[in-house]
């Protein structure tokens, strides 16, 4: 990765959803590039008095607010540079439950954050989008879909200076609320794994490449193009039977119970229909946005993504990891370092 120090040396840059897990990793990477200062904006005043005391830095500014508030919004946007944009709700389940709470989250505030950027002449901003908005059965992608729409609809109408871009994910490990910190908290009070389904698959992708893809579609992206990381992919059977491997639990206690609603077998980053419309740019695929007289021909003939199959990109068809690969990425993670050091001293179990 290149490195970016000169380009956020001394500029503001804020992050909403500052201190969630990919927040708080972004900041922290931050300010290691010698910005002018690092703006996290939150609801929870417990999780920024704990970065704040984390941290001590004084290029960091809390700021308590909620991205559904225009007044406090653009209130926080003022002398900004840059921002990325990861204040959501992000469980499925919830989502599907309370739907409205996530319109007025992850579609509703997101336009709050644009407007505020471009009334405030910010520079650059990204927004954090997810695999679930491509081909979306439930409503969490829904609402992410529609953020990535109107991100697309406000780069096209150039108000300002502006340039909108985003990124999509899927699964980054070891983040709050996902699935292996969840089996390992069930290992923990020694219950029955939870396993929604063994042939289910989820892209498999660390905080740090998150973290670099945001950055990199910070500097490199255009008004409207949205980024995804090339990542692999492995089962949720295999991804179970690994972690029992490493804390040594009892295969047995694996128990299948079906998928959760509103989940997917399979994930998709790019649809078949973005295919035309989508680069190689290495590490990445960019995706252009759609544009009236758009020449498919021309796309198609120059097949900008032709490794790609024709389905698009999925969870199902990208490389598949074996089980000694989420081994070894498995024991990579920091948090399995520290789980496994509790486990080794015989602190692990409650």
């Amino acid at each position: 990765m290149p490195n970016f120090r000169e380009d956020i040396k001394d500029r503001t840059i804020l992050v909403t959803g500052g201190t969630g897990s990919f927040g708080s990793a972004v900041v922290k990477k931050l300010l290691n590039y010698s910005p002018r200062e690092v703006i996290v904006l939150s609801r929870d005043e417990k999780k920024q008095y704990d970065m704040r005391n984390e941290y001590n830095s004084d290029k960091l500014r809390f700021v308590l607010g909620n991205t559904r508030d225009k007044e406090a919004v653009n209130d926080v946007m003022y002398g900004v540079d840059y921002v990325f944009h990861a204040a959501a709700l992000k469980q499925v389940p919830g989502c599907e439950f309370f739907p409205m709470e996530a319109i007025n989250t992850n579609t509703i505030a997101s336009n709050n954050v644009m407007n505020a950027a471009i009334k405030n002449n910010v520079k650059n901003v990204v927004i954090l989008s997810t695999d679930k908005a491509v081909y979306p059965i439930n409503v969490m992608g829904m609402s992410k879909a529609l953020m990535e729409r109107i991100m697309i609809a406000k780069s096209r109408e150039n108000r300002g200076n502006t340039t909108f871009c985003g990124t999509r994910y899927g699964n980054v490990m070891y983040t709050r609320g996902s699935v292996i910190p969840f089996f390992i908290e069930l290992m923990k009070i020694k219950k029955p794994l939870k396993l929604t389904d063994k042939d289910m698959t989820r892209f498999m992708m660390s905080l740090e490449d998150s973290i670099d893809l945001v950055l990199y579609t910070l500097f490199n992206g255009k008004n409207g193009e949205i980024y995804v990381k090339k990542s692999p992919a492995a089962t949720m059977g295999d991804l179970v039977t690994v972690l029992t491997e490493i804390f040594c639990y009892n295969k047995k206690n694996i128990q299948e119970i079906g998928k959760r609603p509103g989940e997917k077998m399979h994930e998709h980053l790019i649809s078949r229909e973005e295919l035309p419309r989508t680069y190689d740019c290495g590490d990445y695929y960019k995706i252009v946005p759609e544009s009236p007289g758009m020449d498919y021909k021309y796309y198609f003939k120059e097949e900008k993504a032709g490794n790609l199959p024709g389905e698009g990109y999925t969870s199902n068809n990208t490389r598949r990891l074996s089980l000694k690969e989420i081994n070894a990425l498995l024991l990579s993670l920091p948090e399995i370092k520290k789980e496994l050091s509790y486990f080794k001293k015989g602190k692990f179990y409650k």
